[in-house]
């Protein structure tokens, strides 16, 4: 399929459903889940999804960048809404959410691991400089310190949303993440 040509409003929407039916899938547990599986879901032929998608793992990227990437749009959204420290704020906790999506999808991922796929160093850049956005802003405003940079602020949030799936996982993901926050707080000019 060439990139430089937009879809049919048609085959758009079945792209959008396969992605959507794999998303669910792959959250859902369903780590096995057969392209077949996936096509039925999503109300499209396999060929349909042969057409979208060359292998299982093209799909499975996919889903994960779509992830990423809208994760990473709403950065922009937040600021438009919020101040920017509450933008940074919820920015953060989405980001730990993003990390429960991706224990959930885990198991699909590994499959890509193993490949040359750009796709993991593609999203920690793009959730870096959506990170750096947020920063920058926060120090215009003065109410987040200016010495720490997007990638080491993404860094620190790797370490906790590393830690072991257990009960009350992500509460105390989304708790930790509050201390982060205060501590990009810490020595701000206009810090509330």
């Amino acid at each position: 399929m060439s990139a430089s040509r937009p879809l049919r409003a048609d085959a758009r929407r079945n792209r959008e459903a396969l992605l959507s039916a794999a998303r669910e899938a792959f959250l859902a547990g369903d780590t096995d889940a057969h392209v077949e599986e996936i096509a039925r879901s999503a109300g499209v032929a396999v060929g349909t999804l042969y057409r979208h998608f060359d292998t299982r793992e093209a799909l499975i990227e996919e889903v994960y960048r779509k992830e990423v990437d809208d994760l990473c749009a709403s950065a922009e959204t937040l600021l438009d809404q919020h101040s920017p420290e509450e933008a940074l704020g919820r920015f953060l906790l989405l980001l730990v959410d993003h990390a429960a999506v991706g224990k959930g999808m885990s198991v699909a991922l590994e499959s890509i691991m193993a490949t040359d796929s750009p796709v993991f160093d593609d999203a920690r850049t793009h959730m870096g400089d959506a990170l750096t956005r947020l920063l920058d802003a926060g120090t215009a405003a003065g109410t987040v310190r200016g010495d720490i940079t997007g990638p080491t602020l993404l860094r620190a949030l790797g370490g906790i949303c590393a830690l072991r799936v257990s009960e009350g996982w992500l509460d105390e993901a989304r708790q930790i993440t509050g201390l982060l926050l205060d501590g990009l707080r810490h020595g701000a000019p206009h810090a509330t």
